[in-house]
């Protein structure tokens, strides 16, 4: 026989071995045995073995449950509304207590603290310092090893209620109250991943946007809260035996401590759990975020999942975004009062009423930034169906109002509604956050992920306090130009995050259509991150 013929005829017996072996492989998967092994997107060979994920020990008793769309629908609004008030009073109360020393300053902080020069934009940052600390390691392991997620979260939630009634207390110096802020921030670190985590539980990816603008744009109303609770504070300052701001922590601290307890009752640590679902309800949550191919959460730390994290680009251009988006907010959370009340010429009392129409744009324009892309999602607009278009929208619409209230100096009304403007800043952020829940799978890698964008979240809001240099008061002009720069920045990585995800999209489907499709269930639960799952698609 002839080399050809020799070769012919080995390419027929691998051909044959090739078929056969496709062929046990869909008989495999008929029969409901569990693949082993996958290809990735990259061509490397993934095992799905061990470190599964938690949901996968009641995929098997979900596969059965049959939804119709109404089922379905009547769920949603089940969780919907259980779960969101008190999210969202959560967020709203975590960003009250955020933002009381900018009250407190008002008040007679800084004086009776005998602050001077920077010391104050060092009040803002040293939050921020615990933030980073603790985002940079123990959180993470923390909160990744629990089994107990949302009443770990409790806990916290109960300390730093205390802590911020510690605020209070008479014997505190500049010294202690700096400490303070960073056990603050450590105690308030977990609040955003820990949403994160819970929002990619319940919810399906094309849904995740709307509900975290939601629960973040609560942020407004807990602005409102603030300057309303400030208000009456001050307006009532002689008939209380100590300090207006001193009260304004008591107040803010012992609210939060009752919202810890709701949240430890009522919380649920992942959905199998939840008291407001029946059994069937809760196989029905499993089965409905199949499609995330994601699950609950896996209590194993994987190193090599946090070495892919460090190589996706995408973690570093959340990382970039992160520090553009935040430098801005840390400078502005802080000297809005102080702006309002030095800058604009406001008296005390009425820098407190001007500061609730700012907290109203937000608490009013992220839901609805959230609902307007719901909308294009479900009408099909081909644009703005992509929550990236929405994030670009609401970043112009913040750097048109840095602008005016950069450069229109004649013009106070022109730099008021600048100002307001950039009240709208937090949907882009909302954006990233919501890309990270949807678009960053396998838990140590999401984990991971959610870590550095938050370290970087802190960092920059330690930064923005200092670009308020004291010496350029009351307009704090070269503030406002970073903060343009800031928000031109943010633009472009916003279009360079959405270009990344539209070409992999498109390489995927190729890929795909050329070799076929993994079978879904199999790679739902397996904990695998978005570079090993071929199932996977990056929302836009």
């Amino acid at each position: 026989m002839s080399n050809s013929e020799k070769d012919y005829n080995e390419d027929l017996i691998k051909q044959d071995a090739s078929v056969k072996e496709s062929e046990q492989h869909s008989v495999d998967v008929e029969r409901g045995h569990t693949l082993t092994t996958i290809i990735s997107p990259y061509g490397k060979k993934v095992e799905i073995g061990e470190g599964v994920d938690d949901a996968m020990d009641f995929a098997e008793e979900a596969k059965d449950i049959v939804v119709t769309p109404e089922e379905d629908r009547k769920l949603l609004w089940k969780i919907d509304l259980c779960m969101f008030p008190l999210m969202c009073l959560l967020y709203a109360v975590q960003f009250m207590d955020k933002v009381t020393t900018s009250s407190a300053a008002v008040m007679g902080l800084r004086t009776d603290l005998k602050m001077h020069g920077d010391q104050y934009s060092w009040v803002g940052s040293a939050f921020y310092f615990g933030f980073l600390l603790f985002n940079l390691g123990p959180g993470q392991i923390i909160f990744q090893r629990t089994k107990r997620m949302a009443k770990m979260l409790s806990v916290f939630i109960i300390v730093w209620g205390m802590i911020l009634c510690c605020h209070a207390a008479p014997t505190v110096r500049y010294p202690t109250f700096i400490l303070l802020r960073v056990l603050l921030g450590c105690a308030e670190s977990m609040v955003t991943p820990c949403f994160t985590m819970i929002t990619a539980q319940y919810w399906k990816q094309e849904e995740q946007f709307t509900r975290v603008c939601m629960w973040f744009g609560m942020n407004g109303l807990g602005q409102i809260m603030m300057s309303s609770i400030a208000y009456g504070v001050y307006i009532h300052a002689d008939s209380y035996s100590i300090k207006p701001w001193r009260l304004l922590f008591v107040i803010t601290g012992s609210v939060t401590i009752f919202v810890g307890v709701l949240i430890s009752f009522w919380i649920p640590d992942e959905p199998t759990k939840a008291i407001f679902l029946s059994q069937r309800e809760r196989l029905m949550v499993v089965d409905r975020i199949k499609s995330n191919q994601q699950g609950f959460g896996n209590h194993q730390i994987k190193k090599h999942q946090i070495w892919e994290a460090l190589r996706d680009v995408r973690t570093w251009l959340y990382f970039l975004f992160s520090i553009c988006s935040n430098i801005p907010n840390g400078g502005i959370s802080n000297f809005m009062a102080i702006l309002l009340n030095q800058d604009f010429k406001y008296s005390s009392k009425d820098t407190f009423l001007m500061n609730i129409p700012g907290g109203a744009v937000e608490f009013v324009g992220c839901p609805l930034f959230g609902i307007l892309a719901m909308w294009a999602t479900i009408k099909s607009v081909p644009v703005f169906k992509s929550k990236l278009t929405w994030a670009m929208t609401s970043t112009s619409i913040t750097l048109i109002g840095v602008c005016m209230l950069a450069f229109a100096n004649n013009d106070k009304r022109a730099r008021l509604a600048g100002a307001y403007m950039q009240n709208i800043a937090p949907v882009s952020f909302i954006c990233v956050l919501s890309n990270i829940s949807a678009n960053t799978s396998g838990y140590t890698k999401k984990w991971t992920v959610s870590s550095i964008t938050m370290a970087t979240y802190a960092a920059a809001n330690i930064a923005g306090p200092q670009t308020f240099i004291s010496t350029q008061a009351p307009s704090y002009h070269g503030a406002k130009v970073a903060m343009v720069v800031c928000y031109a920045a943010m633009l472009v990585i916003l279009a360079i995050i959405l270009f990344v995800n539209v070409t992999e999209n498109r390489r995927r489907d190729k890929l795909a259509a050329e070799n076929g499709h993994e079978p879904f269930d199999s790679t739902a639960f397996a904990d695998l991150t978005d570079f090993e799952n071929p199932n996977f698609r990056y929302t836009l």
